[in-house]
């Protein structure tokens, strides 16, 4: 007898999967430790814990993990309100979200050696879910807006100072950072961040796509494009012509072949599933920034499924990768 075909996950977001990744969220957002903070000792009274340092932002292992694990939440609760753990996300937001502790956030900021706290990485989610915040009738948006305020002047202040993008596939790219930063609802941002991204990568061409490396959870490659299409959608089909003109061959092969993580207990092992996520999102945002007769689009939809696919069944299974990837797994299954 032949043995069952493997069924294979979805790629959309279900309700189910809703379910699943709120789990998931609730289960560490305020799981204060194991914990690495970003944090500089100016003396000996600086050696605090994470909740006393970050009130709202403690769980998570990490504060920005943390700030996008209610970011998946808030999105959760809009897409799927009558998911089973609506009144948790509910009760849980109107204890985090009050002004004391917002309070508090922001003067963690105030502190000189916290000028480059979470650049850019943690600036761009928190904005990101402050645009979600947005869209729910709540308090929590009006409230958490001086944090958000916060780091909208910081990305301002540091954007036209940036000469140089920083094209990795970690927690420092900048095109990462102004792709989720675009999400934001602000005209002065949006002014400044496409001026950078447009100087920044606006003449790349014949992308080599050398990756992944063993550290990267982004895809260098496709993050870019992903941020041109978001920023320049009418000169994105020619920009991305040039960029990747093979890419109605799989070529570079890089880019259509899933990464495989080969310890996924070990926390640098395990970004190799953020990888699969994270050009499945991409890949879709390609494809939607395309024509609809396009000869990419379909390679594109067929490549974001595969690495899918590929890592959507290890969103849980150990912390090092349980307390991030489904965010990731989400800015996929919902493109669009």
């Amino acid at each position: 007898m032949s043995s069952p075909s493997p069924i294979e996950p979805p790629d959309r977001l279900t309700p189910q999967l809703a379910s699943q990744f709120a789990r998931i969220a609730l289960g560490h957002v305020a799981r204060e430790y194991p914990n690495k903070l970003d944090h500089v000792l100016d003396g000996p009274a600086d050696a605090r814990g994470p909740r006393e340092l970050h009130p709202i932002f403690f769980g998570s292992f990490d504060w920005h993990s943390c700030v996008h694990g209610y970011w998946l939440l808030a999105s959760l609760l809009r897409l799927e309100p009558g998911t089973p753990e609506a009144p948790a996300i509910r009760a849980l937001f109107d204890a985090a979200f009050t002004a004391e502790k917002v309070a508090a956030e922001v003067t963690y900021l105030a502190r000189p050696s916290a000028r480059g706290f979470e650049r850019p990485y943690g600036w761009a989610w928190l904005l990101k879910l402050q645009a979600e915040l947005l869209r729910h009738d709540a308090p929590w948006a009006a409230t958490q807006q001086p944090l958000a305020n916060a780091f909208e002047r910081r990305f301002l202040e540091f954007l036209p100072k940036a000469t140089y993008p920083i094209r990795t596939g970690v927690h420092s790219s900048t095109a990462f950072a102004l792709r989720l930063a675009a999400d934001y609802p602000s005209a002065a941002l949006a002014a400044a961040a496409r001026d950078r991204a447009l100087t920044w990568y606006g003449q790349d061409r014949d992308a080599n796509a050398w990756e992944p490396s063993l550290d990267d959870f982004l895809s260098p490659t496709l993050m870019t494009a992903a941020l041109m299409a978001r920023i320049d959608a009418e000169g994105f089909p020619a920009w991305f012509a040039a960029y990747l003109p093979r890419a109605a061959d799989r070529t570079p092969a890089s880019l259509f072949t899933p990464a495989v993580s080969p310890d996924r207990s070990d926390g640098k092992m395990a970004h190799l599933d953020g990888v699969n996520l994270s050009r499945a999102w991409c890949w879709r945002e390609v494809a939607a920034a395309l024509p609809s007769d396009h000869s990419v689009r379909a390679v594109a939809e067929g490549s974001a499924r595969e690495h899918l696919a590929a890592s959507l069944p290890h969103v849980a299974g150990d912390y090092m990768g349980e307390h991030w990837l489904a965010s990731f797994a989400l800015l996929a299954l919902t493109v669009g």
